[in-house]
């Protein structure tokens, strides 16, 4: 008589495909999105430096407008333009009410209301920073980085990196243990391959 042998897959196995799937959900691949104004938008009468200075702009955030569409729009323009309120030769037009700006390299920005708003003080003017280097991964370094201030939602992120090799680390030695475990218990069992057939009786 023969039958199929069950070999289920060992609690280490998945463990460790939990444990890296898990380490790539924790890495944030979003950029930040920079509200100007936070809770009161884009309107006249707010002090928009004082806002800007309270930011950290990276390559690939975004910088928004929101604001009613019938009363303001955001043009994008040179210093002049900032400094003048001019509107001519404006780099960009938005007039959506809800308007999402992506920052693609590093530099000065600057931005104002081309109806009428920039004259009442809306205009607003931010520095963008290259994104810094990834870490080594050496291990004075990662000490090093662990204190320092780093890009909350930057897709290189040091924290994220901090935080991958920290779950790694805590959990690869117990997984080899028990991948170990498991694969002499398969041999000890004979359960070398899930799908092998065991044949019982003698021959003739």
């Amino acid at each position: 008589m023969s039958v199929m042998s069950s070999c289920s897959s060992p609690p280490g196995i998945r463990l460790f495909f939990l444990v890296v799937t898990t380490a790539f959900l924790i890495s944030p691949m979003a950029a930040t999105d920079h509200i100007v104004g936070a809770n009161k938008g884009w309107n006249a009468g707010i002090n928009y430096i004082s806002w800007a200075n309270n930011q950290t702009f990276f390559v690939g955030d975004f910088i928004s407008f929101r604001y009613k569409k019938t009363m303001h729009n955001v043009l994008e323009v040179n210093k002049t333009g900032y400094e003048k309120c001019v509107t001519e030769g404006a780099m960009g037009n938005y007039s959506n009410g809800k308007d999402f700006i992506q920052l693609n390299k590093p530099g000065k920005y600057y931005f104002i209301c081309g109806i009428g708003g920039c004259s009442m003080g809306m205009k607003v003017s931010i520095v963008v920073h290259a994104l810094p280097p990834p870490p080594p991964t050496s291990t004075s370094v990662i000490e090093h980085s662990a204190t320092s201030t780093t890009h909350s939602n930057s897709a290189l992120s040091e924290k994220t990196t901090i935080a991958l090799i920290f779950v790694l680390s805590f959990f690869m030695p117990e997984l080899f243990k028990m991948a170990k475990h498991a694969a002499e218990d398969k041999i000890a069992t004979g359960c070398q391959d899930p799908y092998r057939t065991i044949t019982f009786g003698s021959k003739g």
